[in-house]
């Protein structure tokens, strides 16, 4: 399958990234990142947590056995090939060679950070009260040209955290609520190459751009609940999205007015959608049920994860094959 716009082409890699038969990843997977010579790591939630492939699809092997005890959920690479992975219900962020041996914990485990929040899926944001310091169920790295890493913080928070490259804790900004430089949920942030801080602030439908010290320059409305973003050499922005369902509450307890898709798109750095896909015929390699995490290689190729079992059951679908991890090969 071809997924095609004036300005991207891409072809769907059906079958990408195939485990031995005696191994099974987690029907949910929250998180893909691509180390500095194009192998993939893709974090999920099985027994498993760290499953590694060559480009080809190649499967290489896993780490980080009995490790994520709570719930993965991202996963960053640096330039210098360190991992970074957050483990949501467990508040901790942990530092990892390509290889998983561990290096560095930031957060206590299983000690969030004194916000109020109180886990009901339902409308679990409306418990949290105040924002707090590191963490309470953080989501994601981002790391900036310099070093310093900068972590959302999360279903059970409302900051984002920047640390030194050594993890000690340099500020916080962020606040409960709708307006600039409040957040519900921020979800993942990405640092662009000049400093500017893009954060996906999930339930508020938008991603907020900020400076490297938290104040708040932009904002790009979203229809859907934006998750993931990237940049790339060429200034492409990558942002996947949940869907909305009308009728239905998001986390923040709002009602979505209008159903949208699941999808992927790219954009400009002005905010101007370039290209996007995202259909309804789930289970068909055209659609999503809730794309989440992605990545990019050095040749451009895209890898999106999705917590595809999950998704399908919201929406009441039986597939136990649904293809949670797929690759689109750049093709121009």
């Amino acid at each position: 399958m071809i997924l095609e716009s004036v300005s991207f082409k891409y072809e769907v890699v059906e079958g990408w990234g195939k485990v031995p038969e005696n191994l099974r990843l987690g029907g949910d997977i929250p998180g893909v990142a691509t180390d500095s010579q194009d192998r993939v790591y893709v974090f999920n939630r099985s027994e498993h947590p760290v499953a590694v492939f060559e480009s080809d699809g190649q499967f290489l092997g896993t780490w980080g056995e009995n490790l994520f005890l709570g719930r993965p959920h991202g996963i960053t690479i640096t330039p210098d090939d360190i991992v970074w992975c957050t483990d949501d219900r467990d508040h901790t962020v942990r530092k990892f060679t390509l290889d998983g041996r561990l290096l560095q914990t930031l957060g206590r485990s299983n000690q969030p950070s004194d916000t109020g929040y109180v886990l009901n899926p339902a409308s679990s944001l409306e418990s949290i009260k105040r924002s707090a310091g590191p963490f309470n169920r953080p989501t994601k790295v981002a790391v900036a040209p310099g070093g310093d890493l900068y972590i959302t913080d999360g279903y059970g928070n409302a900051r984002v955290h920047r640390f030194n490259p050594q993890g000690e804790l340099i500020q916080s900004w962020g606040e409960p609520g709708e307006g600039p430089g409040q957040f519900n949920l921020p979800h993942s942030a990405w640092v662009h190459t000049d400093g500017r801080v893009f954060v996906c602030d999930r339930e508020n439908s938008r991603v907020q751009i900020f400076s490297p010290t938290g104040e708040p320059l932009d904002v790009w409305n979203i229809k859907g609940r934006p998750q993931g973003l990237i940049i790339d050499q060429d200034h492409n922005v990558f942002i996947s999205v949940l869907l909305w369902t009308a009728g239905k509450r998001t986390l923040a307890g709002k009602v979505m007015t209008e159903s949208v898709p699941s999808h992927i798109s790219i954009y400009d750095l002005d905010g101007n959608l370039l290209a996007g896909w995202g259909e309804t015929h789930y289970g068909e390699m055209d659609s999503f049920v809730s794309a989440h995490g992605e990545c990019l290689d050095s040749k451009g190729n895209w890898y999106i994860v999705e917590n595809g079992q999950h998704g399908l059951e919201r929406l009441g679908i039986q597939r136990p094959d649904y293809p949670s991890l797929r690759k689109l090969a750049r093709i121009k």
